[in-house]
């Protein structure tokens, strides 16, 4: 299973870890872990390619785990827009676990 636990300070989101192969099937088969990737590489390049804003990313591909955190200090465009970035991917995951509640996880903390 892959759980994905975004991190909230107050109400603004800082960043998520998402942990874990989802087993849906095997690797380079699998369509949820699929999912999950290219939906958290979005997010990534938008905020660090696009924007140019430098969040941290920590993949590690032998756990399947990655740390996504923003930075401080970011005008309030960025903000929103980040915002609204890390919002719609917690919605679209919570989509994912209700399709597959056996593969995907998905936490404030």
């Amino acid at each position: 299973m892959t759980s994905v636990t975004f991190l909230t300070e107050e109400s603004r989101i800082i960043g998520f870890d998402a942990i874990g192969h989802s087993g849906f099937a095997a690797a380079g088969e699998d369509i949820v872990c699929a999912a999950i990737t290219s939906a958290v590489r979005l997010v990534d390049a938008t905020v660090n390619e696009v924007m140019g804003l430098c969040a941290s990313v920590k993949v590690d591909e032998e756990s399947g785990s990655i740390a996504f955190r923003l930075p401080g200090g970011l005008s309030q465009t960025a903000e929103s827009t980040c915002q609204a970035l890390l919002t719609g991917l917690m919605v679209y995951l919570a989509e994912l676990h209700d399709e597959y509640p056996d593969n995907v996880e998905v936490m404030e903390a």
